[in-house]
């Protein structure tokens, strides 16, 4: 069994977001009350050790009885805000994470989770979810849904969408074998080169919505420009409350339209992955990629922009956790001297600049791809790394 997210959108009225909304604000006040009391203890005794999440749910219920509201919050997503605080914070002292932050109703991504207890999820024909305080919500997914749900949790975008995010045991559905291995080098002009010869082509998704997006970016500057001279005209002279930025129907407007081109390339980023992906592991059973180091290779300013939209680190991501789902292999090897070894002899050319696509062994006069030389190499690496082991 293994866990995997079903991603539901769902569809609540005008109450039920009103809920949501509360819900939102209650963890995220509970996660800042908590993260500063945590720091104000740090400080004063650092000799103390770190509270647990049990110690967090023990003073949430005096912390409740001060802040009475909080009891109509959803009680195991406080529970939940709790454990991540302490993950967080244990995650910062052993080095792994960066220190906590204090959450922000202003960030436009806010959700919560809440546990199953007590049947308090339940999928309903197949088109409606009770949830816990929202009671029954529409919504719209073709999967079917596994019904040992562990977590649920409710999502809404930088594009006021509404999403139910399940956690699910599952058992995984079991791929035959392939009796095939491949090699891949991540590149800028195909994203993917495979030991096998294919390639698959690097698609701009950004530039494709670049006119649209970015006719949107230039009405949000101007309108949030001219939205804050009359806050400041309005503060300066004192003829009325000026309201806040956020209720600016013009400047809220642009802004909602920049978030969908926003989402809409990354949407369609990521639906090209997942394609890629599954294809990769359906054909293979052992699928060897390079370790790249993605923050060093954006210190390049002329490619950076390139290397950021190809998503390699969601694509091995992707990777990773579809090959331990379908029982495949995936070896990870150091990308050093790929691209200027040659794969049929193993003789050193010397290093190659990028503007050099194919070149000639001088010992063995074959010649070569520099991409898919790469990648026959980081596969034969691979191989013999899962040898050794």
């Amino acid at each position: 069994m293994v866990l995997k997210g079903l991603k539901l959108r769902i569809y609540p009225n005008d109450y039920q977001k009103e809920l949501i909304d509360f819900n939102f604000g209650a963890n995220r006040f509970v996660w800042n009350n908590m993260l500063d009391m945590m720091i104000k203890r740090h400080e004063n005794n650092p000799d103390l050790k770190a509270l647990k999440a049990f110690d967090l749910n023990y003073i949430l219920t005096v912390f409740k009885r001060e802040h009475i509201w909080l009891k109509k919050a959803e009680s195991t997503s406080l529970q939940v805000t709790n454990k991540d605080l302490f993950e967080a914070y244990r995650g910062f002292f052993s080095k792994k994470r960066k220190f906590p932050r204090f959450k922000s109703k202003k960030f436009s991504k806010q959700s919560y989770q809440s546990k199953f207890v007590n049947n308090n999820v339940e999928i309903i024909d197949g088109s409606y979810i009770k949830l816990p305080k929202l009671g029954v919500i529409k919504y719209k997914n073709k999967k079917s849904i596994p019904s040992i749900i562990k977590y649920v949790t409710i999502r809404k975008s930088s594009t006021n969408k509404y999403y139910a995010v399940l956690t699910v045991d599952e058992e995984p559905e079991q791929l035959p074998k392939a009796n095939k291995s491949i090699g891949l080098d991540m590149g800028v002009s195909d994203l993917v080169i495979c030991s096998d010869g294919s390639k698959y082509e690097t698609i701009r998704f950004d530039k494709k919505l670049a006119k649209k997006k970015h006719y949107w970016e230039k009405r949000l500057a101007r309108r949030r420009t001219q939205a804050l001279k009359n806050i400041h005209y309005k503060k300066k002279f004192g003829l009325s409350d000026p309201k806040p930025l956020e209720e600016y129907r013009n400047y809220t407007k642009a802004k909602l339209m920049v978030a969908k081109y926003s989402e809409k390339i990354a949407n369609q980023r990521k639906d090209y992955l997942h394609k890629i992906t599954c294809k990769l592991v359906k054909n293979n059973d052992t699928i060897v990629i390079e370790d790249l180091k993605t923050k060093n290779l954006l210190k390049n300013h002329k490619l950076s922009r390139a290397i950021a939209n190809q998503s390699w680190s969601a694509l091995r991501l992707m990777l990773e956790y579809k090959c331990e789902w379908y029982g495949k292999q995936l070896l990870i090897v150091n990308p050093f001297k790929t691209s200027q070894i040659c794969s049929n002899c193993g003789y050193d050319d010397g290093k190659h600049g990028l503007d050099i696509r194919e070149w000639d062994c001088p010992n063995c006069s074959i010649h070569h791809d520099r991409d898919i030389n790469a990648s026959k190499n980081i596969l034969n690496i691979g191989l013999e790394q899962a040898l050794v082991k």
